[in-house]
């Protein structure tokens, strides 16, 4: 599913803001990552999403070499990875139906299909009452809600969230833990960055962690507690 090899990242001609990161995913698997700000979690983040090429090393997504590849095989990639940004990115203008449908339209699916599968994912996260409502409208939960529906309505192969949780209370992080949860079990592989110790002791999954750009783990998850399905 995933693999990189020394890989490094920079922005620009600046410094490294990752170095000799050495990881390796299956389907289906579900991996926290950790580590304090500034460590590069949402760097390595994003460039798995293919928004950033390494600067060094090798990036191994789907069994494709990323460095070899085509500008249009690395759109067809990435139609394949749902992204969770911690900062929402919501398109202000569009309800919160047509936010989440965006990414089936772009991929050709059809009206009344794009619609029913869109009001089922947001009756089932408790979006029902907000389906037209703007974003501006809605609360900092609500709309990272729709944020991850919108990157999960095609089913990705591969789902990179972002401090998911950080504005949601603990009934709707429940809510959003369980729908990660089912998606692994559908082949899903999530990489979840957070600094919740609460979320990481009831979900316990394998660790990831990142300090000053260095990748360590992932260490196994702590068999002494059940997973909170």
């Amino acid at each position: 599913m995933l693999r990189l090899e020394h890989v490094a990242l920079r922005y620009g001609e600046g410094p490294e803001v990752l170095r000799n990161v050495n990881l390796t995913l299956q389907r289906g698997e579900f991996v926290f990552v950790t580590g304090p700000s500034g460590a590069g979690k949402t760097s390595l983040l994003r460039m798995l999403a293919l928004l950033h090429m390494p600067a060094a090393g090798r990036l191994i997504v789907f069994n494709e070499d990323v460095a070899q590849l085509s500008r249009d095989r690395l759109a067809a990639i990435r139609r394949r990875i749902g992204m969770v940004f911690q900062d929402v990115r919501l398109l202000e203008h569009l309800s919160t139906f047509d936010n989440v449908a965006l990414p089936l339209r772009i991929n050709g699916g059809q009206g009344e299909q794009i619609g029913s599968v869109v009001a089922e994912m947001l009756g089932w996260l408790g979006l029902g009452d907000v389906v037209h409502a703007r974003p501006s409208a809605l609360s900092m939960g609500q709309r990272q809600l729709v944020s991850v529906a919108r990157a999960v309505i095609t089913r990705p192969n591969l789902l990179l969230a972002d401090e998911p949780t950080s504005n949601m209370d603990g009934k709707l992080a429940r809510r959003l833990m369980h729908l990660f949860t089912q998606l692994c079990k559908l082949g899903t592989t999530v990489l979840l960055s957070t600094h919740s110790e609460d979320l990481i002791e009831r979900y316990p999954r394998p660790i990831l962690h990142l300090a000053e750009g260095r990748l360590r783990g992932p260490t196994p998850a702590p068999s002494t507690l059940a997973a909170a399905d």
